[in-house]
């Protein structure tokens, strides 16, 4: 018989497209979800990214949804930005067998907390905090944090975990192994691999029309956010630390992304006189593939905050080695050190450097590919619905 599975998503993201459709096509779940905030369907400003956006693949086809009403003055993220009360109506009338949340950090998933046990409705929680940037927290900060799942434990029956970190994550907080389940954060595999296979042959004509290079140069690919978080600045130092110390000509570095931090480092490009840096902007979805076909290694940088790091799942579609920080949270599932790239100390400008280095002098590929085909959206239904058994 199919479990009746409510969904409580801030808004239609584009990554979890595809695991809906396939959640809702499978013969174990009857699914509905829930949405609290239009971003991303109709044009948004992002203040991040500094640009109006609106994804430009179907994020809202092929599985059943309804858009709860918000009565927040600003809609966001935040805590007080999804005050969608109505959500109680729903999980009352609908009585669910389980409701799948993302996180504690906003009211509505609060209210969600507080309100399904006292209806029999069952709580999947889905976090993705991992344990390494959580000891970096004081000490009473983590005190707090322990209170906090002293409460969530009486309320949640399942907690799904993203990787090896984030289990870490509960573990070190109490929760019993008994309670975790694997539902790893994943792309649409299936789709990033076929556009794969299909513009490799195009690589050289991509990368001509994209960035103007007419050789096999290697390039190295920053994707992402240009905010402080992701330290687009240490790659940029790295990168010239590499043509100078290194004495790698001929290297090129494209920066897929945009935001706050752009002019700065346009004018640290021209102040310092560095060649071969590209700043392509904001790509939307069927357009980025195509910076991964011309690329030979994907960087993040990224420091506290970036608990996951889904471009990276994109870029080992493509089979690209990768770099990364030890902060970033999949560098501990989805980066074998040597095999597939490198993971370096945070703001270890100089290792970094050493990396890209070797990275490029070595071969790093088809290893990528291998890895990734274990962190997709059929591992995270094999985990949902393993989690709804108990």
């Amino acid at each position: 018989m199919k479990k009746k599975l409510a969904i409580i998503m801030s808004h239609a993201i584009q990554y979890q497209t595809s695991l809906l459709r396939k959640l809702a096509a499978s013969e174990d779940i009857n699914l509905m979800v829930y949405f609290n905030w239009d971003f991303g369907v109709k044009e948004s400003y992002d203040p991040e990214l500094n640009v109006i956006v609106k994804w430009d693949i179907p994020v809202l086809e092929g599985y059943p949804h309804k858009f709860l009403k918000n009565f927040s003055p600003k809609p966001s993220s935040n805590f007080f930005g999804q005050l969608n009360f109505c959500i109680v109506g729903e999980l009352i009338k609908n009585r669910y067998d389980a409701v799948l949340i993302y996180g504690w950090n906003s009211f509505v998933n609060w209210l969600v907390l507080i309100v399904a046990p006292i209806i029999g409705t069952r709580v999947l929680l889905h976090g993705e905090s991992p344990l390494n940037q959580e000891l970096q927290k004081s000490k009473i900060k983590r005190f707090i944090k322990r209170l906090l799942f002293g409460t969530l434990l009486k309320r949640v029956s399942v907690f799904l975990y993203i990787g090896e970190q984030n289990k870490k994550f509960y573990e070190y907080y109490g929760i019993s192994k008994e309670k975790l389940f694997f539902a790893p954060y994943a792309v649409d595999n299936d789709r990033f691999i076929k556009t794969s296979e299909e513009l490799k042959s195009k690589r050289a004509e991509l990368r001509e029309k994209l960035v103007g290079i007419k050789d096999e140069r290697p390039i190295i690919l920053f994707g992402g956010k240009l905010i402080e978080k992701k330290r687009p600045f240490d790659l940029l130092r790295a990168f010239e630390i590499l043509n100078t110390q290194y004495n790698i000509l001929n290297t090129s570095l494209v920066f897929l992304g945009d935001g706050v931090l752009r002019p700065e480092l346009e004018m640290y490009v021209g102040k310092h006189n560095l060649k071969d840096v590209y700043f392509v902007g904001f790509k939307n979805q069927t357009e980025s593939p195509a910076f991964y076909v011309i690329s030979d290694v994907f960087v993040l940088p990224s420091g506290m905050g970036e608990t996951w790091g889904l471009m990276v799942n994109e870029a080992m579609c493509f089979d690209l080695p990768i770099i990364v920080s030890d902060t970033v949270g999949c560098g501990y599932d989805l980066v074998k050190q040597r095999k597939n790239g490198f993971v370096f100390p945070l703001g270890d400008i100089e290792k970094l450097a050493e990396y890209l280095f070797l990275t490029l002098s070595g071969n790093y590929k088809q290893k990528s590919l291998e890895i990734i085909k274990n962190y997709s959206h059929e591992k995270d239904i094999e985990g949902i619905i393993e989690a709804l058994k108990i």
